[in-house]
């Protein structure tokens, strides 16, 4: 709105001036225009068409033209209109500067006639300047001790405007000590002046900020302004003063050397070398090393040793401040050492136990320790552990005192030690530990009786053994120690056949092998049982025992004996009866052995070894049975002579022969006569058979005699039957069943050889013995076996070898006695 009344007012006065200025032209001859300055390109200054009294066109036509005067041409002609209109922005103090009034005169020149005009416009001021200081900010310098009224001149403001639209007046902003004087100089111009009104403290304040205000009497009022600075000067009236009265500061002790953990601050009111402050630390009397360093200038506190919260949970330090004449004053700062989990827990064994016995009942106190951290709070904060499926366990008492103490009885032989490991663990975050070790010996007492490895023993041990030969070894373990576990052997007592078993086996007390002190026969025995005793040497002493087996292996040492036909003791030969009427395969006779070994050494085979008429009897092999190997002829001898050999199967085999002799004839008559046909040989036991032959056929006249001599033996048997038993038994006892047969058992033996007729001759000493045709060649059936008749044989017969008949018959026969007489 401003703008616009501006705006207004002067289109007034320009059309003023053009009235003027016709006017002028009118009465002088001379164009005059007034126009203010700042108006904008094409502005009307006045109508020079009208005023020369011409039509605008005509000025065009008759060349109407500007002529400048060696400046800028400020305006132009609008040939259109006629009008003269600006042509540029006039800035008046651009052109006329102060002085007063500003004419800018130009010649307007007509072509047509050559005529000129002189044209002059004045360009009026508006009030567009500001009053202008010469600085924006003034620096002014005044001592603390200056007296009020003192005067300092100020800086003056320059206005470009003239007239009202100049400077006019200057103004200090309000403060509590200065004031504003204007001084007129000698030029007439008034001047401005600071003046002090109040004493001046730097300390208070240091500093002054004004503003001088400077206004010219346009409308509006434009002014200016110059910021002052006033700086009070200072003097040494003030000591340091530090920012704390007494500084805490909290560092942890593991802070690295160099750290700065504080700085010190002490201000001086004054300034310059007045407030320079330099700091002094005051060493304490007595102390030797420094932790802390203080920089002098700086006021800055390092670490230049390192902290332990352990030796000094704080520190203090006198610090000295001092301005630069020396003004002082002093604060005190108190380092508080902070603790850091620096110091793992530390062990302190008050009683240990090296070794205790494995009877130790439940609770029996191992070690007594306590355990201290050199930290303190959560960081001294100690848990004591043991590892688990340990027998011990802690006990915490008063004051950190631990003690390891047993929870079970201990077992030497599962664990003769512990290296039992504590830990101590604190409350800091990270947790430190430390572990102590106890190795703990347990001692061992005789809990424990020697063990043998198996519950029984068995061995297998050749007969004929040398005497004194290792046969075997026992050995018990006794997980005790020392004496506790020293094993002694020794034997049972104990019997084999009435004698004591000492007698037999012997062993060795320290080592557990056994001994044979004979030679063992397995003919007599077949195994020994013993029981073998282990005997510690602890107090009491302990023992166990195991029961040993010792089987006899059967070594091949006793040939076979013949048992049928035997070989009589008075040197008579036994004859076998064979009918010239035979078959192929007839059953003369069957030689019967045994052997008194086992097993392969007792299997027994027969063998031909030689005959008088080679081809005429075969010999079983396994049965040891004569049979005839053809029809017997009249041509073959009344007599033939056979040799069986008996052989076993033993490694190296054993042997024994057997003379067989054998008579051919169809019935007794014939053998008695052909008995006198027989040519006595030279030899003399062919003599022997001639009388044995004739004693046997004057026995057959007495057969009636010997009928009622049987029936007195009938009323006899029995009671000499029991007495015959007996003494079979003495001999046979301890041969096997076994022995008596050959490879085909027991069904070989079991053929039956009845004999009817037995003639003895005292003077030739011969036996004939007649086989029995209707059982030859069959097994002995039960009706055999019960049978009444009992067949007399010589009294040559009743020898040894005739009770291992009767024995073997017992054993055809079990329900049966037989005798022979």
């Amino acid at each position: 709105m401003a703008t616009l009344q501006k705006l207004l007012h002067c289109r007034r006065l320009v059309l003023l001036w053009l009235l003027l200025a016709v006017l002028w032209e009118a009465g002088a001859g001379q164009i005059r225009y007034s126009v203010p300055e700042e108006l904008d390109k094409g502005s009307i200054v006045g109508n020079i068409a009208k005023d020369l009294g011409w039509e605008p066109l005509a000025l065009a036509k008759r060349g109407v033209r500007i002529v400048s005067r060696g400046r800028t041409q400020l305006f132009s002609l609008n040939p259109r209109s006629g009008s003269l209109v600006t042509a540029g922005r006039i800035d008046r103090e651009e052109l006329c500067a102060q002085s007063a009034p500003c004419l800018v005169n130009f010649d307007m020149l007509l072509e047509d006639k050559l005529t000129i005009y002189s044209v002059e416009v004045e360009i009026t001021d508006i009030n567009d300047n500001a009053p202008r200081f010469g600085v924006d900010e003034l620096e002014l310098k005044i001592s603390e001790t200056t007296t009020p009224g003192f005067r300092i001149p100020l800086k003056t403001a320059h206005d470009m405007d003239i007239g009202e639209n100049s400077l006019q007046k200057y103004e200090l902003n309000s403060n509590d000590h200065f004031s504003l004087d204007m001084r007129s100089g000698a030029d007439g111009n008034r001047y401005p002046e600071l003046v002090l009104e109040h004493a001046l403290d730097r300390e208070e304040e240091s500093v002054h900020y004004l503003v001088l205000v400077a206004s010219d009497g346009g409308d509006p009022v434009r002014s200016g302004t110059c910021r002052i600075r006033v700086k009070v000067l200072d003097v040494n009236d003030n000591a340091p003063i530090f920012t704390q009265p007494e500084y805490r500061v909290s560092v942890p002790e593991n802070m690295p050397v160099g750290t700065r953990i504080l700085t010190v601050t002490a201000t001086d009111a004054d300034e310059g070398y007045n407030a320079q402050v330099a700091y002094f630390r005051e060493k304490p009397f007595g102390e030797t090393s420094e932790v802390f360093e203080l920089q002098s200038a700086s006021g800055d506190i390092t670490i230049i040793k390192t902290l332990d919260y352990e030796d000094a949970k704080f520190h203090e330090i006198d610090i000295e401040a001092q301005d630069g004449p020396g003004l002082l004053t002093r604060t005190k700062v108190v380092v508080t050492v902070l603790d850091m989990n620096d110091n793992a827990p530390e062990f302190y064994m008050t009683s240990v136990t090296s070794s205790v016995p494995e009877d130790s009942p439940p609770g029996t106190v191992i070690a007594l320790f306590n355990v201290h951290d050199r930290d303190s709070g959560q960081n001294a904060f100690i848990t004591c552990s043991l590892p688990e499926k340990l027998p011990f366990k802690l006990e915490r008492s008063v004051d950190n005192y631990h003690r390891l103490v047993t929870t079970r009885a201990l077992d030497r032989e599962q664990f003769s030690f512990y290296n039992i490991t504590i830990t101590a663990e604190d409350g800091g975050n990270p947790s430190l530990s430390t572990d102590a070790h106890i190795f703990l010996q347990v001692t061992d007492i005789n809990d424990n009786p020697p063990a043998f490895p198996h519950a029984f023993y068995s061995a297998f041990i050749p007969e004929n053994n040398p005497r004194g030969a290792s046969i075997f070894s026992v050995l018990a373990h006794d997980p005790d120690s020392d004496d506790n576990a020293h094993v002694t052997y020794s034997l049972a007592e104990g019997t084999l056949q009435g004698a004591p078993l000492s007698s037999y086996i012997s062993i060795n007390s320290d080592t557990g092998v056994l001994y044979a002190l004979r030679s063992f026969d397995y003919e007599q025995f077949q195994d020994l049982q013993l029981q073998v005793i282990a005997l510690d040497s602890g107090k009491p002493p302990l023992s166990s025992n195991v029961s040993l087996s010792l089987f006899l292996v059967d070594q091949n040492d006793n040939a076979p004996e013949i048992l049928y036909p035997t070989l009589p003791t008075d040197g008579s030969t036994g004859v076998e009866l064979a009918p010239r009427s035979a078959e192929p395969g007839y059953l003369v006779t069957k030689v019967v052995a045994v052997d008194r070994d086992s097993g392969q050494n007792a299997w027994l085979s027969y063998r031909l070894l030689k005959a008088s008429e080679p081809g005429l009897f075969l010999v079983g092999l396994h049965t040891g049975e004569v049979r005839t190997a053809r029809t017997l002829l009249d041509k073959d001898a009344l007599k033939q002579s056979l040799v069986v050999a008996v052989q076993d199967h033993g490694q190296p085999p054993l042997s024994a022969t057997v003379t067989l002799t054998i008579a051919v004839a169809d019935s007794i008559p014939d053998v008695l006569a052909d008995l006198g046909s027989i040519r006595t040989p030279t030899n003399p036991d062919d003599s022997d058979l001639t009388l044995y032959l004739v004693v046997a056929v004057a026995a057959v006249s007495c057969v009636f005699l010997a009928f009622v001599i049987v029936l007195l033996v009938l009323r006899l048997r029995r009671w000499y039957a029991s007495r015959l038993l007996q003494a079979s038994r003495g001999g046979l006892a301890g041969v096997p069943t076994s022995h008596f047969v050959g490879v085909d058992g027991l069904h070989a033996f079991l053929q039956t050889y009845s004999h009817e007729v037995s003639l003895t001759s005292d003077s030739r000493k011969s036996h004939i013995i007649f086989p029995q045709p209707n059982y030859a060649d069959t097994l002995i059936s039960q009706e055999s076996c019960e049978q009444k008749d009992f067949l007399p044989a010589p009294q040559s017969l009743l020898n040894d070898k005739g009770e291992e008949i009767a024995q073997a018959n017992h054993l055809i026969c079990p329900d049966q006695q037989f005798f022979l007489s």
